[in-house]
């Protein structure tokens, strides 16, 4: 059968399903934000569905966030429609079982990218599916943290794939460096769009939570349609600056030539964000200021959650201090859904150093390995010395499989170490 030139599909990715632990609300809010994109899908009716990545925030989220999602999906593909995932840095861990794997075996969803862990500079085949209602030819790429990804695109021979007849479609959970927003320039490693193959009709992408529409190497519609809700409060407003540029991408394809609309299931729901400073106040001015931040947040007409985003210098006491659940509980909140969420909070009374990070620590680490002395550098660009460091501490950090023997968990980790520095590991048995 010929492929078919005429069709919709849709496409998703960063669902993020199971974020915001701490706040109910706001999590509660994502979800019902997800399963109303899933029944846009539904309802247009979709020949297939492509999520590119992140769909649940961790591997093994609460069962009960899960639930729900996962019996959106399987109406979906009971009504007929196909659905086409990759992993994300988020909801993909080697070693272990994730939801994806176990709604993947379930037959909810096809995984359209390879999952091995190669080698940095093999070279390795595109391999490719064809959806069979439409002839589409659908190809991609998992992402994975740290940007360890990186190194896939450029061992990759898609030559195949960009032969085959049918419209090409390829998916990708990465950054892309001409793509970026101003803000994340310099702070996130992404790949070069000419690192993606060549002569697609469009692109899926996933990762960046900021929405953006651009062109692939030779053409071809190139978008990442951002975060359906978003996990932090930059992408709270994102919701605001992309509004009805974002969410779900419903493409049309006709004769050929993808047309992109959205589906913005946050329209209607949008959440208000505020900020409260807290800096050189008493914990009764503190409770104020969160209150009258709170109650000045414009009325959105519908149920949405407001967000109050503390600032300032808390000085050198905790949130727990403050009595949060009693804000939450005064009168003035009644039928206004609020959550905190500490976004620029600063703890420690002024003077004193804040402790760095997790994150600039490691940062600050790495940057103090890379200037070493020339002959204690073994990769000539930098870019490959940190993508190295940052996969040797995740293989390290890999947790003990539950019935796995200590001795087998320690060889594992060890060869893998030695494989990751390009090094020949002991002989079997040897230390």
């Amino acid at each position: 059968m010929a492929p078919r030139d005429s069709f919709v599909f849709a496409h998703l990715a960063d669902a993020h399903v199971g974020a915001w632990p701490r706040q109910p609300k706001l999590r509660a809010e994502l979800r019902q934000a997800v399963l109303r994109s899933l029944a846009r899908a539904a309802e247009e009716p979709v020949e297939f569905l492509l999520i590119s990545g992140d769909l649940f925030h961790t591997p093994v989220p609460d069962p009960a966030e899960v639930a729900p999602v996962a019996a959106a999906l399987r109406r979906l593909t009971e009504s007929g429609s196909r659905i086409y995932a990759i992993y994300g840095s988020h909801d993909y861990v080697a070693h272990k079982t994730s939801w994806l794997d176990v709604l993947a075996e379930a037959g909810v969803f096809v995984r359209v990218a390879p999952e091995s862990v190669r080698a940095e500079g093999t070279r390795w085949t595109l391999p490719y599916l064809v959806d069979p209602p439409t002839g589409a030819v659908i190809a991609g790429v998992s992402g994975r943290a740290h940007s360890l990804d990186r190194e896939y695109f450029r061992g990759m021979d898609s030559e195949a794939f960009r032969a085959a007849d049918g419209l090409r479609i390829f998916q990708f959970h990465a950054a892309v460096e001409e793509y970026l927003p101003e803000s994340l320039r310099g702070k996130i490693l992404g790949i070069r769009r000419d690192d993606l193959p060549a002569d697609c009709a469009y692109y899926a992408g996933g990762h960046i939570h900021c929405p953006y529409r651009g062109e692939g190497p030779g053409g071809g519609l190139l978008v990442n349609p951002g975060a359906i809700y978003g996990t932090s409060t930059t992408d709270l407003d994102y919701q605001e600056t992309y509004a009805g540029h974002r969410g779900l991408a419903l493409v049309r394809v006709e004769r050929g030539r993808p047309r992109l609309a959205f589906f913005d299931p946050c329209e209607g729901r949008r959440t208000s964000l505020v900020t409260a400073d807290v800096s050189g106040r008493s914990p009764d001015e503190i409770r104020e200021e969160i209150l009258r931040a709170a109650t000045a947040a414009p009325p959105r007409g519908n149920a949405a959650p407001t967000v109050i985003r503390l600032q300032g210098r808390l000085g050198d006491r905790s949130l727990a201090d403050l009595g949060i659940a009693e804000i939450l509980r005064d009168p003035r909140l009644e039928g206004r859904p609020v959550e905190l969420v500490a976004g620029d909070l600063v703890h420690g009374v002024a003077g004193d150093v804040t402790p760095p990070s997790e994150g600039e620590v490691e940062r600050e680490e790495f940057e103090r390995l890379l200037a070493g002395p020339a002959d204690e550098v073994w990769w000539e660009d930098p870019r490959d010395a940190e993508r190295a460091m940052r996969e040797l501490l995740r293989e390290l950090g890999t947790e003990r499989a539950e019935g796995e023997s200590r001795a087998d968990y320690v060889d594992a980790r060890r060869r893998g170490a030695f494989s990751i520095l390009g090094v020949p590991g002991p002989p079997e048995g040897e230390e």
